[in-house]
């Protein structure tokens, strides 16, 4: 791979670098040059050490990768972490975080939150994130500020939400939202109907329209339960999925979230319609949701990405240990060890998910012409040790707190474990004020 006669911004030299495309390639001692925020070299160190950089870093011990893709999330509930964990999904939801959001969500409270999960997801290795939340505006705003990469789903229920009136309010807003943002270069808007049960299908039918004309992705939670899909055969003797393919909102721009429940028939809609699944492991083990069986996805043709959920029902934002999770359980749910090994677990946490959100030609993989999104995990340490496969110890045996650097269209937004763009002690004094309020321990 070259590289033009201009001098590079940035010259990386790590131990490994893992490109995810080609799959299951570990390059050694390989040098990576960034310039105008993209990567513009890729080469054994020697080729890259004769060519000019603003900047060389060693990084010795160190695995570089595509910065990690989390395709689902709520960024403003890391508020509530921990505010009410132990409970079955329409309990948690009805009895507690329905009323907790209907007291306390606002704008206020939708910065301070998503500012609190972009610092926490920079600091776990994640570039891009998927956000599904009130005051998507707001939210917008706080990733513009940041310098991530992020994908704005807007809210759509029937009835009001935080921000907006009606399920129309909450379209019009998307509307005007998306062209708005329709040339920023790291945020894209779509629209994110709640679930089946919360979107009639009118509401539906108008969203697939506005989709297809603007070009643009809807992300919904599908089949999350057992009981969602028993309750919906009930009342209208048809499975979620098999409504959607019906309505026409199946397709390469539809990003199912969850689905823990997949019939024979549903595994055929999904492979037809190039629709994308994603999965979120952590938070269906905690509200015993069920098992996608990703596996069975996989082999099938199916695109998989990985998303943590919202903090307050995982309740971290730890994709690099959510992806461990998959791992093993993918290989439990399947019956086989061989079941989704470590490389094509990095793939789902990376191009994966930039497939996902339509971004593939952008991010997801170290290719030259792509942008530098870009992590550096620190394999020195000793739990890391003896390194056989740094794929394999990456993702079972490495934690978020080994997240080194990490860099964004080329700028580092963590740098040494510390960021570069925000203040660590005032978030976290900021989430305590919020904790003592909610729980009604200010003074």
């Amino acid at each position: 791979m070259t590289a033009t006669a201009a001098p590079l911004d940035l010259l990386l030299l790590p131990t490994w670098l893992v490109p995810v495309e080609p799959a299951g390639v570990v390059l050694k001692e390989h040098g990576l040059g960034i310039r105008d925020g993209c990567i513009a070299f890729i080469g054994p160190r020697d080729a890259a050490l004769k060519l000019a950089a603003r900047e060389v870093r060693e990084l010795p011990g160190m695995l570089l990768s595509p910065g990690l893709v989390n395709a689902h999330g709520h960024a403003a509930m890391t508020l509530f972490r921990g505010l009410a964990d132990d409970l079955p999904l329409m309990t948690w939801l009805e009895k507690h975080i329905w009323p907790a959001e209907a007291k306390w969500v606002d704008e206020a409270f939708v910065r301070d939150g998503t500012n609190l999960a972009i610092a926490e997801q920079i600091k776990g290795g994640i570039t891009c994130f998927s956000d599904m939340y009130f005051y998507p505006k707001v939210a917008s705003d706080c990733v513009h500020n940041s310098g991530m990469r992020a994908q704005i789903a807007l809210p759509i229920l029937d009835f009001p939400i935080p921000g907006a009136s009606s399920a129309d309010e909450a379209i019009r807003q998307g509307i005007e939202l998306f062209g708005d943002l329709k040339h920023h270069p790291r945020i894209k808007i779509t629209f994110g109907p709640h679930a089946p049960y919360t979107v009639c299908d009118a509401n539906l039918e108008k969203i697939r329209v506005i989709a297809e004309e603007l070009d643009a992705v809807i992300h919904m939670h599908v089949h999350e339960t057992a009981f969602e899909v028993q309750q919906a055969v009930e009342q209208t003797g048809e499975r979620p999925l098999a409504r959607l393919a019906r309505l026409g909102l199946l397709g390469p721009r539809f990003q199912a979230v969850h689905m823990t429940q997949i019939s024979e028939d549903d595994l055929a809609l999904l492979v037809e319609s190039n629709t994308s699944v994603i999965h979120c492991p952590e938070s269906n083990l905690k509200l015993a949701s069920g098992f996608c069986p990703v596996e069975r996805l996989w082999q099938a043709g199916v695109n998989v990405a990985i998303g943590t959920d919202g903090a307050a029902s995982n309740n971290d934002l730890d994709l690099l240990g959510e992806t461990r999770t998959a791992a093993m359980l993918a290989k439990a749910v399947a019956g086989s060890a061989t079941a989704l090994d470590a490389h094509r677990a990095l793939r789902m946490a990376t191009l994966n998910g930039a497939r996902a959100m339509g971004l593939d030609s952008q991010i997801g993989s170290l290719e030259v012409g792509k942008a530098a999104d870009i992590v550096a995990f620190d394999l020195s340490g000793l739990a890391q040790q003896p390194i056989y496969d740094p794929v394999s110890q990456l993702i079972y045996a490495t934690g978020r707190d080994c997240v080194k650097h990490l860099w964004v269209a080329g700028k580092p937004l963590l740098d040494d474990r510390q960021l570069t763009r925000m203040d660590e002690q005032q978030l976290t004094a900021t989430a305590i004020a919020w904790g003592q309020r909610i729980s009604g321990h200010s003074e």
